[in-house]
């Protein structure tokens, strides 16, 4: 039955239409043990754990938006960069979406962040949020901001040290799979990065990106029923920068943004693993 006339009976309530309307009306996450299931963009996560709302290096923002589960390799991740960016000086971390209680699509244009193993991470903070955890209001109020100069085309002179520092000790991590950064950001740790570079393979440009970064980390050794991605190249990336910058590569980044959509933000049916859990009460 196509999705758009599929029809669920949770907990009394009918829901019908878009994966994002299926997944995002649960609101608690399923029993049994933690698994990520099927792929970044067309997945789901049973046992879903909740990121405590703020730590040590860290607060959750928009938590209204019950995006703050995941896989507890993606907790325990954010939680030891959070203390090790404050420890470092280049905190705190302001992290945006993880999953929904149970994975699945979300809306608002996420394609990805469904089986638990995906978080996104502002790189921008205010200054109000150095001192301690901001008030809830103003956490739901806030909204990411842009940390590049387009005139100069790098990063604005504050942020500059802060983003390198915490996107290595992300990309050191060994259980991250990629980062997710702006062309310009990924062009400039290429320009400044001296000694060891083979963190840098793990940073990939990506359209947008701009004022968060997007870390994904690999299909943990419980999780038999996650998809991996394929790995990374060799080498640290920085000779393919080139495409990102040429003018006359223009229309070939559009069509390749117009596939990425088709085939990712288009929507794929989840594995069939995880109808079990729109089955399960709320």
């Amino acid at each position: 039955m196509a999705l758009s006339l599929l029809v669920l009976g949770l907990s009394g309530v009918a829901l019908a239409g878009s994966p994002a309307a299926i997944w995002g009306a649960i609101k608690t996450p399923s029993p049994g043990a933690p698994r990520a299931i099927g792929d970044y963009s067309g997945g789901c996560l049973q046992g879903g754990q909740a990121l405590p709302l703020e730590g040590p290096g860290y607060q959750v923002m928009h938590p209204g938006r019950l995006r703050y589960y995941g896989h507890p390799a993606l907790l325990d991740f954010v939680q030891r960069l959070g203390a090790a960016a404050d420890a470092g000086g280049h905190g705190p971390l302001l992290v945006g979406d993880l999953a929904q209680p149970r994975g699945g699509r979300a809306s608002g244009g996420h394609a990805s962040h469904q089986s638990g193993l995906d978080v996104d991470i502002w790189f921008w903070h205010p200054r109000a949020a150095e001192k301690g955890p901001l008030p809830t209001g103003e956490r739901e109020r806030l909204k990411a901001r842009s940390i590049l100069n387009g005139r100069k085309g790098e990063i604005r002179e504050r942020w500059k040290s802060k983003v390198a520092g915490t996107l290595e000790l992300t990309a050191r991590d060994r259980r991250v799979e990629r980062v997710f950064v702006h062309p310009i950001i990924k062009r400039e740790l290429c320009e400044r990065t001296q000694g060891d570079r083979a963190w840098l393979r793990q940073i990939r440009p990506w359209y947008g990106h701009d004022d968060h970064f997007h870390v994904r980390l690999a299909c943990p050794a419980d999780s038999p029923d996650c998809t991996p991605q394929d790995p990374v190249g060799e080498g640290d990336g920085c000779d393919e920068l080139s495409w990102w910058f040429d003018a006359e590569a223009q229309a070939e980044r559009k069509r390749e943004r117009s596939r990425y959509r088709r085939k990712v933000v288009g929507g794929a049916r989840w594995p069939a693993q995880c109808d079990a859990l729109l089955e399960q009460p709320k």
